[in-house]
This record gives structure tokens, sequence and C-alpha cells, in this order.
């Protein structure tokens, strides 16, 4: 069933890069950075592979993927920022987010949100939704679009170099980086049980008149 869908999206993408040239790889780089999960691990390999065959440069499809990811992630920076702040804020109790929590991303991204948005555009899955919560802390957005593209250059110039090296098997490289994106689904996915088990003995403890565990 994943073949059949990667199959899928291997043909859409394909078709999309064909047809619109270094737009298309702007647009589908732009896609996977507003929180929709298609992988640029095929995207920019595949714009290395024509590269290979005289179709683009190396520096034009860097740059497309790499304005492509700023684009996206303006849009789903903003998403946070005007709707998913207020959302957040008026019904985080019900899925477990406090204000405490907003207050602790704030400080978050105010203290490491360079580093933390530049290291994530290299770490595929974490890339994809980085921009929302940096949008609900409202992050210096300045810094914000500075430090996406600054991490999306070396991710885009990269996939797309072993696309240019690998020549027809560009495609091979997709296995291997979705084992490791499920890894990092993995870990994610255990933060999250974290998460929701620390809330709930929060929660417990208050009804109990006990103080909260520290954060």
């Amino acid at each position: 069933m994943i073949e059949i869908i990667i199959g899928a999206i291997t043909s859409f993408i394909i078709s999309a890069i064909s047809s619109l040239g270094y737009f298309g790889v702007g647009a589908l780089m732009a896609v996977e950075s507003a929180c929709v999960p298609l992988p640029s691990e095929i995207i920019m390999p595949f714009a290395g592979f024509l590269v290979a065959q005289g179709r683009f440069s190396l520096l034009g499809v860097t740059l497309a993927g790499a304005i492509g990811c700023v684009a996206g992630s303006v849009l789903a920076y903003a998403a946070g920022a005007w709707g998913g702040r207020g959302f957040i804020e008026k019904y985080g109790k019900y899925i477990l987010i406090s204000h405490h929590d907003l207050t602790l991303a704030d400080r978050f991204f105010n203290k490491y949100g360079s580093a933390a948005i530049f290291f994530s555009r290299l770490m595929p899955v974490v890339r994809t939704f980085i921009s929302l919560p940096a949008g609900i802390a409202r992050m210096n957005f300045s810094k914000f679009v500075i430090y996406s593209f600054l991490g999306s250059l070396p991710w885009s110039f990269g996939l797309a170099y072993i696309g240019l090296k690998l020549g027809n098997n560009w495609d091979t490289l997709g296995v291997y980086f979705h084992k490791f994106d499920a890894a990092i689904a993995i870990a994610i996915l255990v933060f999250a049980v974290w998460y929701v088990r620390r809330h709930l003995k929060n929660l417990r403890l208050n009804n109990s008149g006990f103080p909260p565990a520290r954060e």
C-alpha cells in the first residue's frame, strides 16, 4: 500500500517538474514546507537528475528549492500566528496545551528560534511542520525567513547533487529516506505519548489538591 502511494506521489512530482521546470521545483517545495508531507527527498533528487540531463542547472534548482521552502514556510507561519495561536489560547486546554506551554514555546523560539529553524530544515519530517509552531510562538519574522532560507539551501543542494550523481537511479534515495522518516516519526510519537502522560498526571494532581509536577 505504501509503495503504491509513494509511486503515485513520485509520478505527480515527475509530471509537475517536467511540465513547469524551475517553477515546478519551487512550487512543490513550497507545498512540502506548508505542512503537507510531499517529500523533498523525491522532489530535489529528480531535479538533480534533470540537471544531469542538461535541462536545469544545479544552482538553479537549489535556489528554486530554497525559495519554494521559504514561500511555503511563510504560509505555515502565518497560519500559526494568525489562526493557530488564537485557537490554542481558546481551546488549548481541550487538547492538553496550556497557557504555560505557550509561554514556554515563546521563550524557546525567542532564545533558540534561529538555530531551531536552521537545523530543522536539515531534518526530514521536522522540516515540514516546524513553521507552524514558530508562527504560534510568533518568532521574529525576519529571523524566521532568513534562517529558513539558509537552512533550506544545503538541504536543496545536497538532495539535488545526490540526484545528479545517481543519474537514472535517483529514485533509490527515497527508499533510504523513507526509513529515516519512519525513525523520526516514531521519536515524535514517543514524545507525544510522554507529553500526554505528563499533562494527565498534572491534571490528576491538580484535582487531588497536590501541586503539579514541575515542567
